[in-house]
């Protein structure tokens, strides 16, 4: 791995926080948990010398350049954003975001000094872990609901309408709008039809969507960002954060690069926990009124296509089209 440099003078401006006072001596290694060309982050971990005894520590260091996400020009810089516009308080111990030991911003690049999230993630992630999540989520959304977002400033973050403009973008991606209307399409017809079907409904179903109530969203709540310990969830990477609607995180949470075998199981219960959880503080509508399979053929149907007609990234063809027929099933339940 190519030798990252770490500030010296950064890690004890974080240790000092993490462990209450100036460490005498660290020795640390450096560890890539996630790479690209927009940013690093990286997990730090070692021992610090404090009043004669060492300190075993553990951190993660994520150091990220401006870039420009589509419909979303300061998602770059909203994780460092958050760490003051959202306090501590706003959390509970059984939803909450990492702890931020240290940050700093400058000429266009962000670093933060966080956490380390512990627990189980991903695609070991089981349906009872799917559900609780869920239903965190939605007590966590419920309470800001609830208290009408007071005294925060939330001036950073993705607008209402962030899934629509997304939704048209890739929409208008000529190779695939056509690629499931021409008779060269491989994929099953009736999944083509499905997203033909979302298509020509998208106005009256955006109508359907903004009414639903307008709430704080995560927008990146898949399960690569959930770490479940016990009852307790650890949510990270704020960074596409912002107003969406009731249920947008929870399309994500079912569709989103998710456990394809369970995906019926984890839809049913997941949307049920995530209304009683948000039911347990704010009013919300009927659970029969939800859009959250419309929603996950908005945010995920052309990126699915995609991912069939091109794999990519080791993302094959057929799981791109175990997906989409888990969706089509899910489009036919009725909670």
């Amino acid at each position: 791995m190519k030798s990252i440099a770490i500030d010296k003078t950064e890690l004890d401006k974080a240790l000092r926080k993490k462990l209450g006072e100036d460490a005498l001596a660290i020795e640390f290694q450096v560890e890539r948990l996630h790479g690209g060309t927009i940013g690093d982050v990286l997990l730090v971990s070692g021992k610090a010398e404090i009043g004669g005894s060492e300190e075993p520590f553990c951190m993660v260091y994520k150091h990220q350049k401006k870039w420009s996400r589509y419909a979303d020009p300061l998602s770059w810089r909203r994780e460092y954003d958050l760490y003051d516009a959202l306090p501590d308080d706003v959390f509970t111990d059984n939803l909450r975001r990492p702890a931020c030991y240290h940050k700093n911003i400058s000429d266009g690049e962000m670093w933060l000094w966080m956490e380390f999230a512990e627990g189980v993630s991903g695609l070991d992630m089981t349906p009872e872990m799917y559900e609780l999540a869920a239903r965190e989520l939605g007590r966590f959304q419920g309470r800001l609901h609830a208290g009408g977002y007071a005294g925060l400033k939330l001036t950073n973050v993705s607008s209402p309408d962030y899934m629509k403009q997304n939704y048209l973008h890739e929409r208008s991606t000529e190779e695939l709008y056509h690629y499931i209307r021409d008779g060269g399409c491989s994929l099953p017809r009736h999944l083509c039809k499905m997203i033909i079907d979302i298509d020509e409904r998208c106005d009256e179903i955006f109508c359907r969507i903004e009414r639903l109530p307008l709430i704080f969203c995560h927008r990146d709540f898949w399960v690569t960002n959930i770490f479940c310990s016990g009852k307790k969830v650890m949510l990270v990477d704020w960074d596409t954060a912002g107003w969406g609607y009731l249920g947008e995180d929870i399309a994500s949470l079912v569709a989103d690069d998710s456990d394809i075998d369970n995906m019926v199981e984890n839809f049913t219960r997941c949307v049920k926990a995530y209304y009683e959880g948000f039911s347990e503080f704010a009013e919300a509508p009927d659970i029969s009124e939800n859009c959250i399979y419309e929603m996950m053929l908005i945010k995920f149907g052309y990126r699915l296509v995609g991912r069939y007609k091109n794999p990519y990234y080791g993302k094959c063809s057929e799981d791109a089209e175990r997906t989409l027929q888990k969706i089509y099933e899910i489009g036919h339940i009725r909670l």
